[in-house]
């Protein structure tokens, strides 16, 4: 079976995937911060699917915790996909760059972009063996302006740029960078509390359109997931937040 690692695995986007790929019969490894949470997780895929499923709590900008990632998709054979999904804000609630606190932003960039960067450099001899490649989750506001979200919003445009590059350095990978669009998840709610109530998809709305790409298998670059969801063909561009 082909073997998927997800990081933020344990609830919103990161479980749907998780949910979705194991629907197709991928055996997964799984990390998030809150281990009993994530067992959980495990345990309801395992019993819903009959997949295998690992779960490794630990804090993705750990590189021994990176390693243990690594090593738990070796004991299940390798590894074909590598899903960048955990993230973190900045600050909760968002706020404007000149109430931003610096220490927040090192924190959004180094579990965004470093942390994700670090994983990929652990994971690329396993994936460079496989014919899938790597998926970063984006954000519509790494290409957008949007009043609150630059700290946030940067690092997703500095992992869009790492996605991009990696994918020319390694040509023999698929390489997405993915825009979800506005979802309803505990992300968005403490992002922006006062709109959390408002109607969003699900994030199993949104985790076809991932499938897609893995199915589908096109080129590298950045996908927005409502075109995916839309369109005849695999469709590049934006999205929202």
């Amino acid at each position: 079976m082909p073997v998927a690692m997800i990081t933020g695995g344990s609830k919103g986007l990161g479980r749907a995937l998780a949910g979705a790929l194991a629907g197709e019969g991928w055996d997964l490894v799984l990390d998030a911060r809150t281990a009993g949470v994530l067992e959980e997780t495990a345990r309801e895929l395992r019993g819903r699917y009959g997949t295998r499923v690992v779960a490794v709590p630990g804090d993705v900008t750990d590189a021994a915790h990176r390693a243990d990632l690594v090593a738990a998709a070796g004991s299940l054979g390798g590894l074909d996909l590598l899903v960048s999904n955990a993230s973190v804000l900045g600050a909760e609630p968002l706020v404007r760059l000149d109430a931003l606190p610096l220490e927040g932003l090192r924190r959004a960039l180094e579990t965004n972009v470093v942390a994700a960067l670090g994983l990929v450099q652990e994971a690329l001899p396993s994936l460079r063996a496989s014919d899938v490649g790597v998926v970063v989750v984006s954000s519509d506001a790494a290409a957008e302006a949007y009043p609150t979200w630059g700290g946030y919003g940067a690092s997703k445009a500095a992992l869009d740029q790492l996605a991009a590059v990696l994918g020319e350095e390694e040509p023999g990978l698929r390489v997405w960078a993915v825009d979800p669009g506005d979802m309803a998840t505990d992300l968005y709610a403490a992002a922006v509390p006062e709109d959390a109530d408002a109607a969003r998809p699900t994030p199993e709305s949104v985790a076809p359109a991932f499938l897609r790409l893995v199915r589908e298998r096109p080129a590298s670059g950045r996908y927005a997931a409502p075109a995916l969801l839309e369109g005849p063909a695999a469709g590049q561009g934006g999205g929202s937040r």
